[in-house]
């Protein structure tokens, strides 16, 4: 499993552009064969920051998602919310066990 983990920040002034982009890149990217999950939340003490965490079977599936046109659509809109501070890590899962 690939796990894609991390944070941006963007200008809270453009929420009112961002929030369509942002519901069009999940509702697609979690349709694809092979993510796991995708989602972005706004955290509650910082309202510029949004944590990311997506999930994928396998690498192909990853690069697949990088690949889509949706994804080139959201990698397009990032300037125009003002994004910035963008730290997002790439993580090789090598097992999952659930907590008690």
């Amino acid at each position: 499993m690939i796990v894609l983990a991390g944070t941006f920040k963007f200008n809270p002034e453009k929420m009112e552009i961002a929030r369509p982009a942002v519901a069009a890149v999940i509702a697609a990217s979690r349709a694809e064969e092979g993510c796991i999950t995708y989602s972005f939340a706004q955290d509650v003490s910082d309202p510029t920051l949004v944590r990311v965490f997506e999930a994928y079977a396998d690498r192909a599936a990853l690069e697949t998602h990088w690949a889509s046109p949706h994804f080139a659509a959201w990698k397009g809109m990032r300037e125009a919310i003002g994004m910035h501070d963008r730290d997002l890590k790439i993580y090789e899962v090598a097992s999952v066990t659930p907590t008690p």
